[in-house]
């Protein structure tokens, strides 16, 4: 009975993501969900194969934005490949604020911004 529930409320989230939530938002939810974030263990990097088309079936959007989110993700640093996938604790601002990428050029202005301050 438990697994029922979990299941129909896993749909429901599945539905309001699909609803409310751009590609991108729901890319990093399923990279986080994928690595077991928010579980009690420790996140795991994703190890098998989960091609860009299958990621892009998952969410509901194509593979070339699927290929333009990862890269993204893996030029902020959120994910990094090595063989396998390893999901950054730094992909939940993705899904948590808006707009992460003016998050990250305001923190590397701001850095900038210290280093020239500093020579």
């Amino acid at each position: 009975m438990a697994d029922l529930l979990s299941r129909n409320s896993r749909i429901e989230e599945d539905l309001i993501d699909q609803l409310f939530n751009s590609s991108e938002k729901r890319l990093a939810r399923v990279l986080l969900l994928l690595a077991n974030f928010g579980k009690d263990d420790p996140p795991e990097p994703i190890v098998g194969k989960f091609s860009q088309e299958i990621l892009a079936e998952m969410i509901g959007t194509t593979r070339s934005r699927v290929s333009y989110f990862m890269n993204r993700f893996r030029k902020l640093g959120y994910i990094k490949y090595n063989g396998k996938l390893e999901i950054h604790n730094s992909l939940l601002n993705v899904v948590l604020y808006d707009k992460p990428e003016n998050r990250t050029k305001d923190h590397a202005r701001r850095q900038s911004d210290s280093s020239d301050k500093a020579a």
